[in-house]
């Protein structure tokens, strides 16, 4: 049985194990992103941390989902959708918005099933050097 847990402690170094099973490299520093963190949601089976969603905001009312991770040994069983639905829960009545960025393949498989809605946006690659 999966347990869900908001804002919970999270030791650095076992979150940065699930970031590197999950993504192939883990996400340094990652203790500052919490001090700037609405919430967040962990995931065990028993002790081990499985899966892991950050609301990051901008202190009023624009919210945003990142870094929706499961560790792969447990991916397709409903954990990733669990860790969205109960940070929208944890999001409902603080905000205007929630806005998350995704792929098409996590945005059809995944936001959309949590009632996500596709949206234009703009981005800019700021590791990207103007010729």
């Amino acid at each position: 049985m999966i347990r869900y847990e908001r804002r919970p402690a999270i030791d650095i170094d076992e979150l940065n194990r699930l970031f590197a099973a999950a993504w192939g490299v883990p996400k340094p520093g990652y203790e500052r992103v919490f001090r700037h963190s609405f919430t967040w949601i962990g995931a065990w089976d028993r002790s081990d941390l499985v899966g892991f969603v950050n609301v990051a905001w901008d202190g009023d009312v624009h919210l945003f989902l990142v870094d929706t991770t499961v560790h792969p040994d447990h991916q397709r069983r409903g954990i990733g959708r669990r860790l969205v639905e109960e940070a929208i829960d944890a999001c409902r009545g603080q905000g205007e918005w929630l806005h998350v960025d995704a792929d098409e393949e996590l945005m059809g498989g995944l936001y959309e099933r949590c009632r996500f809605q596709r949206t234009p946006a703009g981005v800019l690659d700021l590791t990207q050097v103007d010729d």
